[in-house]
């Protein structure tokens, strides 16, 4: 099952911003009034340890009072500003390893709503070559990460495992056979729009070859790692309303529980 971090982490804020607000609206001032009885009540002062008794907050309200504030701020940051997120998977191979943790810009793109993601302020629109986070068309509890290279308007075409924009194949520079000896795998460089990033080819995969028209607010994606990734070649275009954001930096690689995080590759996204 695949829960909507986004959704808990709305719901709990929220109600602990209520439980917090009613206990500072109703509960405290009873609090306060108890005590005014009680020191009008007692000929002598009261003593420290009654008034801090009788003014002491539930435990509920204390913990929606400690937690309300952190849980905000996580809120507006992960929301508004940057996220992070960690790679499951080799599809976006050699650029992202899995267990690279990540951090998606989520307003370079404009600002949305938290879990509706309905953009509410408008900024910039995914250029050739970026890489982005989305929601997965088909399920779309799942983020997935690819890189751009059809945007609206494009006549996308693969064939023979070359990248056709509008036409014109985006040039492949072999960059190492992998093993040298007998390669199954190629590492090249791909210029994709003046901007350079590299990807594997497996020698021996099929070809997919397809033509796509990309059209008015849509996106067509590829994982770097050609031949395993499942992208827009199988699924489809990326509705502009599916944006998460751009990733744009690594800033951790974790391999799993019984290693120990490594900062030795922080470096940005291109």
């Amino acid at each position: 099952m695949n829960l909507d971090f986004s959704l808990i982490l709305v719901l709990v804020t929220a109600l602990t911003g209520v439980l917090w607000l009613l206990d500072s609206l109703m509960f405290a001032p009873r609090r306060r009034q108890a005590l005014q009885q009680a020191e009008a009540q007692a000929q002598d002062a009261l003593p420290e340890t009654q008034r801090t008794a009788l003014l002491r907050q539930p435990g509920w309200a204390d913990t929606s009072r400690s937690m309300f504030p952190v849980l905000l701020v996580v809120l507006v940051l992960r929301s508004f500003l940057y996220e992070p997120f960690q790679i499951p998977s080799g599809s976006m191979l050699p650029t992202l390893k899995i267990g690279d943790f990540i951090l998606v810009n989520k307003y370079h793109y404009g600002l949305r709503l938290p879990v509706l993601n309905t953009r509410f302020v408008s900024n910039n629109d995914p250029e050739h070559g970026d890489v982005i986070v989305f929601r997965y068309p088909e399920d779309t509890r799942i983020n997935f990460i690819k890189r751009v290279v059809g945007v609206p308007g494009d006549v996308i075409t693969y064939k023979d495992k070359i990248l056709y924009v509008n036409g014109e194949p985006q040039q492949q520079e072999l960059l190492a056979k992998l093993p040298p000896s007998r390669p199954t795998q190629l590492l090249l460089n791909e210029a994709l729009a003046g901007e350079n990033h590299r990807i594997y080819r497996d020698v021996y995969s099929p070809v997919v070859d397809g033509r796509w028209e990309v059209p008015e607010g849509h996106y067509f994606v590829l994982g770097d790692n050609r031949d395993n990734s499942k992208d827009s070649r199988y699924w489809g275009f990326v509705p502009e309303e599916l944006l998460v954001g751009k990733a744009t930096a690594v800033w951790m690689h974790w391999d799993g529980f019984f290693s120990l995080p490594d900062f030795s590759d922080v470096r940005r996204i291109h």
